[in-house]
Order: C-alpha cells, then sequence, then structure tokens
C-alpha cells in the first residue's frame, strides 16, 4: 500500500518535498509500536514547535508521525553500547586485522581523494580512513534502523537524553527537506546516525560537503562526500595539522588519580603534568596542553597523554576509548601501508 504527504515550507505553501512512500516492512528483529506517538501531549507539542519555527505544515507532520514506529530494540541498543566496555574489550572490536586490511584497500582505492582532502583541510589519511572504518567498515554496514523511528523512539521513549535527541529529530526534518530525502526510508543506526561517516542529523546539515562537486552532499553512496565531510568536521573542530595526538606517558606519583579524574580534555600544560608525576615518553612541547588517559587492561593499566587533536577525535564520539581506537587504527594502517610505497 502507498500514501502520499507533503510536508510545507513557510514561504512556499504547497511545496512537495517527498510525494510517493512505500510503507516499509517490519523489520523481524524490533519490537514495534505503530501507535506510540500519536496520541501523546509531548509529541503534539513537538509538532506545533517545529511548524511554527520551520514553516511545517501540521497536518502533514501528524500523517508522518502516525508512520513512526517505536522500537524498544533501539532503547535496548543505546543502554548498552560498546564505550561502556574496558579498553582491553573494547580495542578488539575495532583494531583487528580484517580492519587494518580492509583500512589500506580503502586507503589504496581512494588516495587521491584523500590526499586532496589533507590538501584541503588539514587533517591526515590514517585519521580520516580510521573514522569511516571504525563507524562502517569503510561503508560496508551504513544501519538498518529508519532514522526518523531511532531518533522519534529515542526523542520520546528514552527520557535520559531526550533534549538530544528531540533537537535531532528537528534537525532531521530540516536536513530532509533542505536534501530532498524521503524522511520515511533513509536508514542508519540505532542512534540515527547517518551514511559511511554516520553523521547525526546536526552534523550532517552543518558540516557534510559536497566533495566532488556533483551538486549533493550524499554520504550513503558517495564515498568523495564522505572523505570531505570528516575532514571538514575535524577542521572546524580546530583539528591542528602536524601536530601529535596521543604519546605513551609514565606515570610516578600514587596520587596520579587526581590527573585522570580531570578527564580527557587538555587542562594542563606537559610541563605542570610532569610535575605532577606524568612524563611522555617522548619529547614534546613543554607548553602544549595535555590530559592523562588511563585505560585499563587485562593486567593492570596503560597511560597515555592525551594532546588537542586526540580531543578533537572525541567531538566524533565523546569517547576516550573511541579516539584511542581511532587513533590506533589509523596507526595500524600506515605500518600496513608501508612496504607497498
Amino acid at each position: 500500500m502507498k500514501l502520499i504527504y507533503r510536508l510545507f515550507n513557510r514561504s512556499t505553501h504547497h511545496l512537495v518535498l517527498a510525494s510517493l512512500l512505500a510503507v516499509l516492512a517490519m523489520p523481524a528483529f524490533a519490537a514495534v509500536d505503530q501507535n506510540y506517538f500519536e496520541n501523546r501531549e509531548d509529541v503534539h507539542d513537538f509538532i506545533n514547535e517545529v511548524s511554527k519555527k520551520h514553516g511545517f505544515d501540521k497536518k502533514d507532520l501528524k500523517k508522518l508521525f502516525a508512520k513512526i514506529e517505536f522500537k524498544q530494540s533501539i532503547i535496548d541498543a543505546i543502554t548498552r553500547p560498546a564505550e561502556g566496555k574496558p579498553w582491553f574489550e573494547y580495542r578488539p572490536i575495532f583494531v583487528t586485522n580484517t580492519r587494518i586490511k580492509e583500512g589500506v584497500k580503502f586507503w589504496n582505492k581512494n588516495q587521491k581523494t584523500l590526499e586532496r582532502a589533507e590538501k584541503e583541510y588539514g587533517v591526515p589519511p590514517e585519521i580520516i580512513v580510521a573514522i569511516i572504518g571504525v563507524e562502517t567498515r569503510y561503508g560496508r554496514h551504513k544501519g538498518g534502523y529508519r532514522v526518523l523511528d531511532s531518533l522519534a523512539t529515542l526523542a520520546f521513549g528514552y527520557p535520559k537524553r531526550a533534549k538530544f535527541f528531540r533537537s535531532e529529530l528537528e534537525q532531521y526534518l530540516l536536513l530532509a527537506r533542505e536534501e530532498k530525502l524521503d524522511p520515511l526510508t533513509v536508514k542508519g543506526s540505532y542512534a540515527g546516525a547517518m551514511g559511511q561517516a554516520q553523521f547525526i542529523s546536526s552534523s550532517y546539515r552543518n558540516f557534510a560537503v559536497d566533495f566532488d562537486g556533483d551538486g549533493k552532499r550524499d554520504l550513503w553512496n558517495n564515498t568523495s562526500d564522505a572523505i570531505g565531510s570528516v575532514a571538514n568536521y575535524f577542521k572546524r573542530h580546530k583539528w591542528q595539522p602536524g601536530k601529535k595526538v596521543v604519546v605513551p606517558a609514565i606515570v610516578g606519583s600514587n596520587h596520579i588519580q587526581v590527573v585522570v579524574k580531570k578527564g580527557y580534555k587538555p587542562h594542563s600544560t606537559v610541563a605542570e603534568l610532569r610535575q605532577r608525576g606524568v612524563t611522555a615518553k617522548i619529547k614534546l612541547n613543554p607548553d602544549s596542553m595535555g590530559a592523562l588517559i588511563e585505560l585499563k587492561k587485562l593486567a593492570g593499566r596503560e597511560h597515555w597523554l592525551a594532546l588537542d587533536n586526540f580531543y578533537v577525535i572525541t567531538r566524533y564520539n565523546h569517547s576516550p576509548l573511541y579516539a584511542m581506537a581511532v587513533y590506533q587504527l589509523g596507526q595500524a594502517i600506515i605500518e600496513k601501508r608501508a612496504p607497498t610505497r
């Protein structure tokens, strides 16, 4: 069965952004509830707010929400993220021989595009390749959830982060209108991340670029756009070209937890950290800013001095485990490529 609906622009009434939509088959792995959103007061308030704020037609949004499915599997997934694991369990998920080999192939296949991205944005290929490798296995696993289901389920069924996901749902409706996407058929992760680079809606709107100049920002099927968009994201978050990301550290104090608890955002100079018992294993500018990262091994712990570029990686995913996995995967790919250079 097919249905037709319209999303209207404030200044141009009756602008049709999506016309003919197929009703998607219910995924076998997800418990769904198609009536979850229809009679909720907070959903009605959201519809009223975004229609007034952005010129969407209220009736059309109600019809759209009537087709959204609440999925408990999404709630279940977000409550057990991989970032909750210790480092010795987290690292083997992403830094694997297979992912390293695939990264080498991806780099070789897209070398010219990666070189152009580095020249334009200052972000080295290994970081871009590793991000796409960690996120989607180089574009192969972009997610099987309808983004609208994911964002609405989390916006109205996950109070802990409801404010964030309602904002992303609003951004997604705007993105669908701007990019002429069918909002009911776009798929992504359980958290609503999209494309090879797994951009959330606000990131897609603000940082995605048309890197091959074909007139579209396509992060699903266009690898050039994905590469350029990742590079642009890092540049806009103040990536420092040519600077180090993270270096091994030696800790010589029994009170080092005080430094660890300050977090992974650089908060002290290298010289100040040395006075607190944290010494980098390689020479660094004493005025560089850093933070101490402690990672749990199967037996014991390892320590790293995280610099500004490490913090930039965490803007992509707010986890030091994620940033370290990206960094180490990138370094492993460089080593694997070395004999072929």
